[in-house]
Order: C-alpha cells, then structure tokens, then sequence
C-alpha cells in the first residue's frame, strides 16, 4: 500500500487521503444510521403487532360460531385484522388441540414454537397471547372457553426494507467518497497550481541553463508562496554567482594570454642567447649552457600551450585557410623523426583538406604522435594516417602499446592529468590541445581502445567542400608512406 502511494502523484496522494477519510466517517455514519434505522423498523414492526393482537382481543368474538364440530374465525375479523398485512391468525385451545385457523396458517407448534411462547419461527413473527372466547355469542364469563390466540406476520417485508436501507445507504457512502475524491482532486489542482508552475519554470531552466529568471510568486501568503520567493531569491544568488565566477574565469583567461604572450619575447632573447653560448662554450660551462637551453624550449613550448589554450578558452580564433592536413602529418613525422627513439612511426596519408589554421593543426598532430611516443615502451609500433570520409577528416594515431588505463578514459583530455609511465615529463596539457584545436575547427577527439591492445585517437574535422578531392579515384590517392623512424 505504501509503495503504491509513493508512486502516486502528491495531487492523487493529497485526494486518495481526503476520500479515504471521508470513506472512514460515512463508513460510520452509515453503520449508526443503518442500526439505528434497522432497530427503529423492527420495533415498529413489533409494535404493530402487539396493537393489532390487542384490538383483536379486545372484542372477545374469536371464534364466534362453530357448526358441526368445526369453529370458524368470521371473515370480518380476518379482513379487518389480517388480511391487510398478510397476516394469519390461529386460534389454540388451552388444553391442546387447534379451534381455529386463517388460511395457509402454518403449524409453529412443528415449526419448534410451544403454543404460549412469542417468538420468531419460519420466516413469521408469532404474538400469542391468553385469552376466554365467546362460543356462538354466549357470555364468556360463564360460558368462556380459554384459548390462546397466535397472530403472525411474515417478517420477509420487515427484513426488506432494512436491507433497502442498508442498500441506501451503501451508495450514500460510495456516491459521498467519489464526490469527496472528485471535489478533492479539483482542489488540490487549484492549491497544487503555483507549485505546477514553479516546477515548469525550474524544468525550463534546468534545460536552457539560465538561471537568470524569475519564478511566479502566487500573490498569498501562504507556505507555496514562500517557497516560490525563496526558489526566486536563489536563482538570483546563482545568477549572481555565475557572473561572479565567469568575471573571475575571464580575467584568469585574459591574465594567461596576456602573460603568455608576453613571457614569447622574452623567452626568444633567452634562447637565442643560450644557443649562441652553447655553441661557444665548452666543457662544464657548456653543458650547463645546453641544460639551461633545453629547459628554455620546453618553457618555450608550455607558454606556446598556454597561449594556444587560452585562446581557445576566449573563442579566440586565428585565421583559418585551406589546409592539407596530410602535409601537416608528414611534416609533423619529419620534425619528430630524429627524437622518436626506439619507435617505429608509419604513415598512412592521403590528401584531405579542412579549413583551418596550420600552426594549431601542426600542433594538434605533433601533440598525439608525442603522446604515443611518451606512453609506451621503446620498440612500439605508432601509425599515424590522414583520410578523408565523405564531408569529414579523419587524423588517427594508433600504437600498440599497454594502452590507457580504465580510470583515465574519461579524464584523459582534461588538463594536467599524466599517465604512470609517462617518459617525457610532461605536464599534461598535451591531449587537452588536441580537444581544443579539434574543437576550435568544428570536430572533435574521441580515444578508442583496440581489441588487440593499444590506444586509438580518432580526430575528426569537417573537410572544406571547395577543396575536397574525389572519394574513389585512385590516380588520385597518394600512396601509403610508410615512414619508419629509429
């Protein structure tokens, strides 16, 4: 029964309650009634009755003849006391033995009632009462003949009209609990109203995402109404707090491009100078020079990702131009051949071109093949390809490597999250550049997990329609390169 009501709506849950209670006091009221009618009908019943025998007696004529041995109940008598009610009348003398009788008057003798008891028997309710008939007009004081006399009555119309009754008020109590369901359910609409409205409004925003709304507040002053200014007074606070926290988010953003640009001159005076004393120095002196260098270039590359980033987070956007992104992807494999290690780097390119801006694509690639380089073991095998399906790119980079552990799959493009067994010290910006470019240029990454072992990132970009080449012309196909790297 719980469950079912848990189930229900707070409309249905607040009318089932009211009906169930107004079920309950009809239920009552109806069991008092019932009785109290059912008693008042019998003992009107029996009242009757008790009348009908007393002024029966009271003329002291039963029976008033009797011819041949046989007496009879004059048909006054019987036309004026039972026919009216079907009644019947028997007339038993005192030392036994039955004087008179109306028609179809049963024997309650056999039925189980002694001849000078009253009672209820075979469907008749029986009033026997003492008294000295007359005989054919003689003085009953000298002449008196002691009988009893039995007046019945069937009691089938009696029970009827209490179980009409009962019926009555059966329905009273069935037609009172749908009334009071039905005027509950339109109540609880009308009360339930600003509640509805409140739950729209906060359904509407929960799909736009725009706090910056105001709810109806019922013009009561009531619980529901202060719940609706209390919801109001909070989606102020949050509005308040979103505009706070992108304001904040805003001037990290400008603060990051800002400082990354600026940090570009700088850091490019310092490389060309530590290059100019790498090549001049040697010994201790030297090596400190190139050490120095190399933590220059890569500070060179974090700033270069934290600008590219930034801009990203800004919708800032370069200018985009019809690009190849094969020819990115070869001369991505060029720049990294002499540091993959001991990696095998092949290539699959095909031409395809994506509007787009050639540094970040450059980036995008280098960043991926990188990635494959950094998380696997020397003597893994990285296949990168560039094809073109239908009106989208596809840039994949695959190796056959330990792969990306499970906990990582749904954060690996967010940013500074590192892999174990990260062999190039980086500082996990490098996935969320490939996610930012990708989206900046209409597309997207997504990571796939071979059947056979690895790791698959799958970048798709829309092609450039005025630039895209027959899909099934082979003189048009560059061959596969298969660019091995040591």
């Amino acid at each position: 029964m719980m469950a079912v009501m848990r189930s229900m709506t707070l409309r249905w849950r607040l009318a089932a309650l009211s009906a169930g209670l107004t079920f309950v006091v009809l239920c009552a009221f109806a069991v008092v009634i019932g009785q109290t009618t059912a008693s008042r009908i019998r003992s009107d019943f029996r009242q009757e009755m008790n009348q009908a025998v007393d002024n029966l007696l009271s003329r002291r004529q039963l029976p008033t003849e009797v011819r041949d041995g046989k007496a009879t109940i004059p048909e006054s008598i019987v036309s004026t006391y039972a026919a009216p009610n079907q009644a019947v009348i028997r007339v038993l003398l005192q030392s036994g033995g039955e004087l008179a009788t109306t028609d179809n008057a049963p024997n309650f003798e056999r039925l189980g009632l002694p001849p000078n008891k009253s009672g209820q028997v075979g469907g008749y309710r029986v009033v026997t009462r003492s008294a000295t008939l007359s005989i054919n007009g003689s003085d009953p004081s000298a002449f008196g003949l002691p009988v009893y006399v039995q007046y019945a009555r069937k009691t089938a119309p009696t029970e009827a009209s209490v179980h009409q009754v009962r019926l009555f008020l059966l329905f009273g109590v069935l037609f009172g609990t749908g009334l009071a369901l039905g005027a509950a359910l339109m109540l609880s609409r009308r009360a339930l109203a600003p509640i509805t409205r409140l739950t729209a409004t906060a359904r509407d925003i929960a799909r736009t995402g725009d706090p910056n709304r105001t709810v109806p507040v019922p013009d009561t002053d009531d619980e529901v109404a202060e719940l609706a200014r209390t919801f109001d007074e909070m989606l102020q606070a949050l509005e308040t707090s979103r505009e706070e926290r992108e304001a904040v988010l805003a001037r990290q953003r400008q603060f990051v491009a800002d400082a990354s640009h600026e940090l570009r001159t700088p850091l490019t005076a310092v490389l060309a100078n530590l290059e100019l004393l790498a090549d001049v120095l040697d010994g201790e002196r030297g090596e400190a020079a190139r050490a120095a260098l190399r933590s220059t270039q890569r500070m060179r590359r974090l700033v270069a990702d934290l600008l590219l980033l930034a801009r990203a987070d800004a919708k800032r956007e370069v200018p985009h131009e019809p690009t190849d992104l094969g020819h990115v992807l070869v001369d991505v494999a060029s720049e990294l051949g002499p540091v993959a290690g001991g990696h095998d780097l092949s290539l699959d390119v095909r031409p395809a071109i994506v509007d787009g801006a050639r540094d970040e694509l450059h980036r995008m690639a280098l960043n991926l093949i990188q990635n494959a380089f950094q998380h696997t073991p020397d003597g893994t095998h990285v296949h990168a390809s560039v094809q073109q399906v239908a009106d989208r790119v596809r840039l994949v980079v695959e190796d056959d490597g330990p792969g990306v552990p499970d906990e990582l799959h749904d954060e690996v493009f967010d940013r500074f999250v590192r892999a174990e067994g990260d062999r190039g010290g980086s500082v996990g910006l490098g996935l969320s550049i490939v996610r930012a470019v990708a989206r900046s240029h209409g597309g997207d990454v997504v990571l796939d997990a071979p059947a056979d072992g690895g790791a698959r990132f799958i970048v798709t970009l829309p092609a450039a329609p005025h630039e895209a080449p027959p899909a099934e012309d082979p003189s048009a196909v560059v061959p596969a390169a298969p660019a091995t790297a040591r």
